[in-house]
């Protein structure tokens, strides 16, 4: 049976990479490594990194692949991102088919923390349906960007006995806030804290949490938002993507 090693790698440090994740890697056969295009490099350079720093098995194959890119053109959501999934699935089926045999170990090193809004787990459910043969799989679990960020600032997730609530850009824009204290928000590449009234949340934001590029901005939303808006827009011009997070800490009353 064939072995799949899906490797939190941590947020853009190769510094985040834990002992196991270390260990794990150096139990494959075979590395499979996602490019996204030339504006996105940095992040295929950073696991190529990670690999050169860490990978001490001679007999480890590295293979580099194009990811497929989400049809914008489907309008509903919901099937755009299955057909995505089930595309990334046959890929990687075809690829581990191809360079391992019955006995196989794959690592799929994971931006960040499988567990936490990333698709791995749930596309590796689709291949494993798919396939003609079944699949082990071993989950390392790798320091998140709400960790990450959280460290960053200096701050502690949570307030006293108080929620978190974790979502994302499309249902804060929603108006999907909930009653928690805290609110993380991932996956806003439209800065849907611009729909929030003014004098409710703090805000502490950070983008390429862990790399040398990193910013961070904290302060009372309304006050900090444009200087969000500027960094956003030159950090995207200089470098061509970004990723980034943040939490609004509810004030109290």
């Amino acid at each position: 049976m064939r072995t799949v090693l899906v490797i939190g790698i941590g947020t853009g440090n190769p510094e985040h990479m834990t002992v196991q994740a270390i260990n794990a890697l150096n139990r494959a056969d075979l590395v499979l490594l996602p490019k996204k295009g030339e504006a996105k490099e940095d992040l295929a350079q950073l696991r190529r990194e990670i690999c050169r720093l860490y990978l001490r098995r001679e007999a480890t194959r590295i293979v580099e692949f194009d990811l497929p890119s989400r049809d914008e053109a489907e309008p509903a959501y919901g099937k755009r991102v299955a057909d995505w999934h089930g595309e990334i699935a046959r890929l990687y089926e075809g690829l581990i088919a191809a360079y391992t045999g019955e006995e196989g170990t794959v690592a799929l090193l994971v931006w960040g923390d499988p567990s936490l809004y990333d698709s791995t787990l749930r596309i590796l459910d689709r291949l494993e349906a798919a396939a003609g043969w079944p699949l082990r799989r071993e989950v390392v679990p790798g320091i998140a960007s709400i960790q990450a960020l959280c460290a960053s600032h200096g701050v502690a997730l949570n307030t006293v006995g108080g929620a978190v609530h974790v979502t994302t850009g499309r249902r804060l824009r929603a108006g999907e806030t909930g009653q928690a204290d805290t609110i993380v928000v991932l996956l806003d590449g439209e800065t849907s804290f611009l729909s929030l009234p003014p004098g409710v949340f703090d805000i502490h934001w950070g983008a390429y949490l862990g790399t040398p590029d990193e910013i961070l901005l904290a302060g009372p939303l309304e006050e900090v938002a444009p200087a969000i808006l500027a960094a956003r827009r030159e950090a995207q011009v200089r470098k061509g993507w970004i990723m980034d997070t943040y939490i609004l800490r509810r004030r109290a009353a």
